[in-house]
Formats: structure tokens, sequence, C-alpha cells
């Protein structure tokens, strides 16, 4: 069985690369830019906006899943029209898809969305998410939509270069006190995706972390964890800019729960020192 991870040298695509590789799977990823790091993957150059060499490369791997770890941003061709054209070229072929979504499809709100809400995006990023997403549950039956929410881990993610850059004065900003997600560990989060990917399980899944924190308690605790002065993390509210997204956006992930093996931590256990 050969895994095609799409936007295998990211922070989660290769936290993908590596665990497939130490299972022994045969995975493959790909790139834009540059491959990945990641040892006994097969690597392969895709921009998701040209669809002949999508299919070249469905057609040359024969994958019997894809992942779909990319990551364009709000860059509507490739967050939105490569997701679909992604998930059109694997349902013509029969692969099987694990598309990897974002809380931002949702607007905010004080209560937590579970499994069965529908998208309500309001920032750019959130529509090309939910667009693709939305593309993958009518054209791929058997697939998988897995939405997640902040991923950290191992000190690469963007949320701890952040906190470094921040506490060291090399970059200026504040964290929020009213933007409120659900973190996980990129680990956990790779897990769980090989898991489903593995399964025969099919529709929508909330793979975030149990624990809601605001972006400034995310940062304190990823300061405390490496050591440093979590009281030069200046603060703010994002309600107080013109940012677009929702503040309080918390994924109700157990009913997913529920039908995993690999457990999601929270934000607090994860990054205890």
């Amino acid at each position: 069985m050969t895994v095609l991870i799409v936007g295998g040298s990211g922070h989660l695509g290769t936290e993908l690369a590596r665990q497939g590789r130490a299972a022994g799977r045969d995975t493959a990823a790909t790139f834009h830019s540059r491959p990945g790091e990641a040892p006994g993957v097969t690597w392969h150059r895709l921009d998701l906006r040209d669809p002949t060499r999508l299919r070249e490369l469905l057609d040359a791997v024969e994958p019997s899943a894809v992942i779909n770890a990319s990551s364009g941003g709000a860059d509507w061709a490739i967050t939105a029209e490569g997701g679909v054209r992604l998930a059109r070229t694997a349902a013509e072929r029969g692969i099987r898809l694990v598309h990897v979504s974002t809380d931002a499809v949702f607007a905010g709100r004080p209560d937590p969305y579970d499994e069965t809400c529908e998208p309500d995006p309001v920032s750019p990023y959130g529509a090309a998410k939910a667009t693709a997403e939305t593309a993958v549950r009518l054209l791929c039956a058997d697939a998988v939509v897995a939405r997640t929410s902040l991923i950290v881990g191992d000190g690469r993610s963007e949320h701890e270069r952040r906190v470094h850059h921040l506490v060291a004065g090399t970059r200026r900003g504040v964290l929020f006190t009213d933007d409120v997600r659900c973190p996980v560990h990129v680990r956990d989060l790779a897990a769980a995706l090989w898991e489903l990917t593995g399964s025969d399980a099919t529709g929508v899944f909330h793979l975030a972390g149990p624990e809601a924190v605001t972006r400034h308690e995310l940062g304190t605790l990823i300061a405390r964890r490496d050591g440093l002065d979590a009281s030069r993390l200046a603060t703010g509210r994002r309600a107080d800019t013109d940012l677009p997204g929702g503040l309080r956006i918390v994924l109700d992930g157990r009913a997913t729960r529920r039908r995993l093996a690999t457990r999601l931590r929270g934000a607090r256990e994860f990054l205890a020192g």
C-alpha cells in the first residue's frame, strides 16, 4: 500500500513522512520548492495548480491513498482550486483521500463546533479551505475530512518560532487574549491521520486537542516549556484589529476521539515542562 503525502515538506507533512517510514510503510511525498528531509521517502515535485502534472504523478506513483496536508494559505488557486482538483482526480482513479482541513472554516461562536457543523467561514483562508473540503465530501464518497486546529510540536511550528522571536525582541507583535483555539501536537495529529488512512472510516473528523486556550495562553505554555521569560509576551485583543477570522473557534472532537485509538493530548499536557 503506497501512500502519497501531498505537502510532505511542510511541518505536518514532514511528521507524516517520518511516521510512515518508521512504520515501514511505502511512502511517497510531494514538495513545491525543495524535497523534505525524511529519509527513505520518494519525493516528487508538485504544484496543485498544474492539472497535467497532478494526473501524471498519480499515474506514476499509483498510490492506494493520498493524504492532502498541503498548505497554500489564503491562495485560492492552491488551497481551494488545488484541493478541488486533487479530490476530482483522486475520485476518477478510485484513490482513497484523507483531506486535512482547519477550524478556520468556522466563523466562531460561544458554543463548540462538532463534526456535523457546516462551514461558515469569514476569512479568505477559511473560505478556501471550506471550498476544498466541500468538494472532497461531494466527489469522494469514501474520503476523510480531518479538521484540525493550531499545530504545535518539537519547536518547529510557526507558533513556537513566533514565541521565541517575541521573547528575544527580534519580532514585534502581540499574542491575543480573545482568540481561542484547540492546539494539537503534530505527532498526535500525524498518528491519527495515519490511523484514519489505514481504516475504512469516512466522513468528517475533528483532530484537535481537547483543551481550548487563547493564543496568549498557548504562547505562555511554550515559553515556560522552553525556559523563556513569558512576561515578555505582549498581549492584545484580536477584536481590536482588522484581521479576518473568528475569535472563539472550539472544535468538539468527542465523537472523533471515541472512534480513534490514537490519543490527542491537550496543550497543557504536551507542553508541560
